[in-house]
């Protein structure tokens, strides 16, 4: 659900508009994978799919204008600037067709025809139904028109190869739209279609190959290509499998960014914020659906960690010290947290994932869950870099890990250091 958070902000549709969305967000309209009928000018409708696919997390730079574009993805293979959206007819999409936009969408290819890179994700948007695509793009047009001339790419030799390119095209990208499921429900297949699709999950929940094609099944968690992040397996209950919950927990965890069992953090966060809080009930409801019914394959990944040196149990009796006096308050004697404010770290899943990375990001620079509308305001936990130091840091972290029943691998300073990269 994160290199690649991709598209636009909620705010500009036509005031005759705003009544549509009011009543799909607080009525509950069925939005089905049939769109309106032709020739319906539904900016509501395109306004909310633009929210859905959460254009505006990539399509807007830092303190930027929304959808003009400017933001810089760093990437093992480059830096990628994204382009301006609106539609100034100069500097952002203004000439462009709904033909255009489709070819783009669709088929990753420019107005002008050439190839784009997959770090637009065409690779998951190419799922989307025509009818979707011509909505998202009529909103587009509706809206203000920036003028802004935004970088270009910065991509060394040999990934700026166009015969590189293409051939990665024809080993990686398969073109096709969502085709329904007849052996799943309805509501399973509008899931699987949000999921796989606009909601782009998998761009940011599977790991990547040296040359940024996915190695691994879709969702099935990795790195974060141009962000410094894990984004875990959705099918691992060791990491952030919901086979186990109940839909209600799943549905207040994607509406409100937190719930009795997790809460969420990193660009999960922004998206809970800036897309996921707006989808309407039924969408939300057949997300949850969906994720739920992905495979528990837990069985397996039974990692069994070899028993404590002793040295090994006092670089966690540091910790203990560290955890005492600057995390227990909070957080409990026995990691309990406090429901609702702070979260627990005994049998947090986030706490032990087999790749600390979150973790560390989290204690170097606090950070708040999302500022939604069933969670308008909350408690957040203050940067410990400037009070700790690495090895503190790693000591503390590994205490957590492997108190209250949890069992993980130890962290060392040089993880420290290397999760205090990046800006994202």
């Amino acid at each position: 659900m994160n290199p690649y958070h991709f598209c636009f902000i909620l705010g500009f549709a036509r005031k005759y508009a705003l009544g549509y969305l009011v009543f799909f967000v607080l009525f509950g309209a069925q939005i089905n994978l049939v769109s309106a009928a032709p020739g319906v000018q539904d900016l509501a409708r395109g306004e909310y799919l633009t929210r859905v696919g959460n254009c505006l997390g990539c399509h807007t730079a830092k303190g930027g204008i929304p959808f003009a574009g400017g933001r810089r993805l760093s990437t093992t293979f480059g830096t990628f600037v994204t382009p301006n959206i609106t539609p100034d007819k100069e500097t952002g999409i203004g000439y462009w067709t709904e033909e255009d936009f489709w070819l783009a969408m669709h088929e990753g290819k420019s107005r002008d025809g050439r190839m784009l890179y997959p770090a637009f994700p065409y690779t998951e948007f190419t799922k989307i139904i025509r009818a979707d695509v011509k909505l998202i793009f009529e909103y587009l047009q509706s809206i203000a028109a920036v003028s802004q001339v935004n970088p270009a790419h910065e991509i060394p030799f040999p990934y700026n190869s166009k015969p590189l390119l293409f051939g990665w095209r024809k080993l990686f990208f398969k073109q096709g739209v969502y085709e329904a499921d007849p052996t799943q429900s309805e509501e399973w297949n509008r899931g699987a279609y949000l999921v796989q699709g606009l909601g782009h999950c998998d761009a940011c929940h599977t790991a990547r190959n040296e040359v940024g094609a996915k190695k691994d099944a879709a969702v099935g968690g990795g790195q974060m290509m141009g962000a410094n992040w894990y984004a875990p397996s959705l099918y691992s209950r060791k990491e952030a499998s919901v086979s186990d919950w109940s839909l209600e927990a799943i549905i207040e965890l994607l509406s409100s960014g937190v719930s009795k069992h997790a809460n969420v953090s990193g660009p999960m966060a922004t998206v809970v914020q800036q897309s996921l809080q707006y989808w309407s009930p039924q969408d939300i409801r057949a997300m949850a659906v969906y994720l739920k019914s992905l495979p528990d394959k837990t069985a397996q990944e039974n990692i069994r960690y070899p028993e404590m040196s002793e040295s090994a149990k006092r670089y966690l009796a540091q910790g203990e010290k560290i955890y005492e006096k600057h995390c227990q308050d909070c957080h409990g004697e026995v990691g309990q947290g406090v429901p609702g404010i702070y979260p627990a770290l005994a049998n947090n899943r986030s706490v032990t994932l087999p790749v600390p990375l979150n973790l560390i990001r989290a204690v170097l620079n606090g950070g708040y869950p999302p500022t939604t509308h069933l969670n308008p305001q909350p408690y957040g936990m203050p940067p410990f870099q400037q009070f700790l130091r690495d090895d503190e840091i790693a000591q503390v972290i590994s205490y957590i890990r492997n108190a209250w029943g949890n069992r993980a691998g130890l962290v060392t300073i040089v993880d420290v250091d290397q999760g205090r990269g990046g800006n994202h």
